[in-house]
This record gives structure tokens, C-alpha cells and sequence, in this order.
């Protein structure tokens, strides 16, 4: 997912978006536990999705505070 995309999203679609990727990050790492992944990368992917979600809600939350 592309930051500018992140970005256009409001809060409340950035909190749903982030629990999702959540549930799916457990979905790839118990698949991998237990009989393998055919794209093992996609979990690096996902976690970077995660990351970009946290720091736009961080920056949101900076700029709030600075307001």
C-alpha cells in the first residue's frame, strides 16, 4: 500500500485497515508455523503496511498537539 493512499484515509478507516492487517500478519505467521508459505515475503510487506499506518496516525497525532 502507497503512503499517498495511507494518507487520504481517515482516522477511523486507519484504525479498521491496521486491526486488519494485524489479523492477517497472525494468519501468514501461523501459516508459516505450521506447513509453509509459498510467498514468505508477503509478511515483510504486510509489516511495512503496518509501519506506515502507525506513523500517519503518529503524525496525525503531532500535529494535533501542536494545534
Amino acid at each position: 500500500m502507497k503512503i499517498d493512499k495511507i494518507r487520504e484515509m481517515s482516522s477511523q478507516e486507519l484504525d479498521k485497515e491496521l486491526s486488519e492487517l494485524k489479523t492477517e500478519l497472525f494468519k501468514l505467521k501461523f501459516s508459516l508455523a505450521t506447513n509453509g508459505l509459498e510467498n514468505p515475503s508477503k509478511i515483510k510487506d504486510v509489516k511495512r503496511d503496518i509501519a506506515r499506518i502507525n506513523t500517519v496516525i503518529t503524525e496525525r497525532k503531532i500535529a494535533e498537539d501542536k494545534k
